[in-house]
């Protein structure tokens, strides 16, 4: 019986020899031949192969399909030279896998090393060779990384996932993933290592809490070892090819044959292909939400094109100092948040012409509407919570915005009063169990906020607390509520989730220590005029949606690209006609200027957004 010490240095032709003659005293490949392209297997009968095929491109994450090979063949020439999965010949049975399981009519009847007594029914089978993680553990060790199951001798962790892969035919079944503890410094070094192993899965679909795939307990793995996390870890997920096995279980096949989960087929093929990326094929890592713990990918290109926007939207043209509010990459943060969230509130509002009716300032809707218009073409859920007293203004708004052709349809239109204790949170969730939010992100933008003093301030000192609902409850709610995150559109730091610079409001804006409002969003975008802020957002989830690594990372490497889709997406955003109809619509209905500036934005090289004469009074 050979040991484990040695394995990793041997070549792929001797360890597939030494485990046809069953004489190793291993568990699992991972760390074996290192450098080495290992495959997952799945054997099926010919009338299957066809669909199986389909649903391996449909998840090309998950199935990276490396061979199929003829009915009855066994051999791999493209893979190795001497390989014979469940080769027969003769009076022999060799097999280049550790172990295999075999399944009847979807159920799981045995672990096999030989498949000698199959050997009719394998003539009328094909197998596919399936890319697996093994491949990318040497790329992953040489950035500096620890595979942590590597170190604890055991085999990698796999989990089934909540999340659908694209069905073909009767081959239909949830993702499964490996899970790999890397340390929170080398997250994006291990994305990195990783991304362009395509053939191996490619990048992570999922970092952090196993929770938002569905995982209820990592110590409690699926398939494979639970692994030791160790302090400052975090839990990195991968597409895995296990996936092939659930879609075998599922298609109830008469029978079937798979590699035993962790014992490979070691390839000849070498991990050693290293190409020149552009911005646009590296990946950067970013942390949007603590509670529960997750991080977002996206290419450098689109992380600097909205790094762009914010330093544009940042212009001050009342040089009123709020360049010392800005907080830097919040913007790109709080739309890769938004990117990943099922279901939108926004809010707008602030009633700065109190002495007139409507009291609204025309600084808010617009850009509240071009962010419900980008949420509705991705297909998101979005609604719009606003004051009691200005239903009725909000609602024609709206209405007319649809026909204008600035909404897809009509945005259902909130409001929010304090009954009892836990008013916001039965608003924010149903039946006010926080395990079950309606929303998973609320925006604020250009919305009055509350003060220290329990007030609200317009930017002359004047309290406006009587036309103001209490709409900051939910914000604050929020804050208790795993899985929901806030942001916060301002411009002079009076407004709705601007209290996590309250510090420099107070320092550096005028009155600041009065108006300042003390209610913190998870994120705050701050712009010269807050409906830039608006169109940013809008401009910075086309610019996300459109981002590949980005696109691949949200539907967890699963499905199609929604290529079709993108000329959905660029129709929906802001533009010079949208935002001049929507500005004398609302100066039909009586709203004033609060205002004036103007700016351009492009993104891709396309003016998106290119505005003049945006509002016609200076800042009150």
């Amino acid at each position: 019986m050979i040991l484990t010490g040695g394995l990793k240095s041997l070549l792929p032709h001797v360890l597939r020899r030494i485990i046809r003659c069953n004489r190793l005293s291993i568990s699992n490949t991972s760390g074996m031949a290192e450098g080495y392209k290992q495959a997952n297997v799945v054997i099926l009968h010919e009338s299957l192969a066809d669909d199986f095929e389909k649903f391996c491109h449909a998840n090309n994450g998950p199935l990276p399909l490396l061979y199929r090979s003829k009915p009855g063949d066994w051999k791999c020439p493209t893979l190795s030279s001497d390989s014979d999965s469940a080769v027969i010949t003769s009076y022999f049975t060799r097999t280049d896998c550790l172990q295999y399981k075999i399944y009847e009519h979807g159920a799981c009847t045995g672990s096999l090393k030989s498949l000698k007594e199959y050997s009719e029914q394998l003539k009328d089978m094909v197998t596919f060779y399936l890319g697996c993680s093994f491949s990318f553990e040497k790329a992953v060790q040489n950035a500096g990384i620890p595979i942590r199951n590597v170190e604890q001798k055991c085999n990698v962790s796999m989990y089934k996932t909540a999340v659908p892969c694209y069905s073909v035919s009767t081959f239909r079944c949830n993702l499964v993933v490996t899970m790999r503890p890397i340390p929170e410094s080398k997250l994006e070094a291990a994305v990195l290592a990783t991304s362009e192993s395509k053939e191996a899965h490619g990048a992570p679909i999922h970092v952090g809490d196993p929770g938002l795939l569905g995982i209820q307990d990592l110590s409690k793995p699926d398939y494979g070892d639970p692994i030791h996390l160790h302090p400052g870890d975090i839990p990195v997920f991968w597409a895995c090819g296990v996936t092939g096995v659930e879609a075998v279980i599922n298609c109830r096949a008469p029978l079937a044959f798979t590699h035993s989960p962790g014992c490979m087929f070691i390839t000849d093929l070498k991990n050693d292909n290293v190409t020149v990326r552009s911005s646009r094929e590296v990946p950067q890592v970013h942390c949007i939400s603590q509670d529960p713990l997750h991080y977002s990918i996206v290419s450098a290109e689109a992380a600097q094109k909205i790094k762009t926007l914010e330093t544009l939207i940042g212009i001050d043209p009342g040089d009123r100092g709020i360049i010392h509010l800005h907080r830097q990459d919040e913007l790109l943060k709080a739309c890769l948040s938004i990117s990943h969230a099922r279901s939108v509130l926004i809010t707008t509002g602030f009633p700065t012409h109190f002495a007139y009716e409507p009291p609204e300032e025309n600084d808010g809707p617009p850009g509240a509407l071009a962010i419900a218009a980008i949420l509705q073409a991705l297909e998101k859920e979005v609604a719009i919570v606003t004051d009691q007293r200005a239903m009725n203004l909000n609602k024609k708004i709206i209405e007319e915005a649809v026909q204008l052709g600035i909404l897809k349809r009509p945005v259902p239109l909130l409001s929010y009063q304090r009954e009892s204790a836990d008013s916001a949170l039965m608003f924010l969730c149903e039946n006010g169990n926080p395990g079950r939010p309606r929303f998973d992100h609320l925006i604020a933008i250009e919305r009055a906020g509350m003060a220290a003093d329990g007030n609200y301030y317009n930017a002359r000192k004047v309290n406006i607390k009587h036309l103001v609902d209490p709409i900051d409850e939910l914000f604050l709610a929020a804050q208790t509520i795993p899985g929901v995150t806030t942001t916060g559109v301002g411009d002079g730091g009076n407004e709705l989730g601007m209290g996590k610079v309250k510090d420099a409001v107070k320092k550096h804006i005028k009155d600041g220590d009065v108006i300042a409002c003390d209610v913190e969003a998870d994120f705050t975008i701050v712009a010269g005029v807050s409906n830039w802020g608006g169109y940013a957002i809008a401009c910075a989830l086309y610019i996300l949606s459109t981002c590949e690594i980005h696109d691949r990372y949200l539907r967890k490497a699963v499905g199609f690209p929604p290529l079709a889709k993108k000329v959905v997406w660029l129709s929906a955003l802001p533009s010079v006609t949208k935002e001049e109809k929507l500005l004398k619509t609302l100066a039909q209905h009586g709203v004033r200027s609060g205002k004036t500036a103007s700016l351009e934005m492009e993104v891709d090289g396309l003016p998106f957004y290119n505005t003049h004469s945006l509002v016609i009074e200076k800042l009150l």
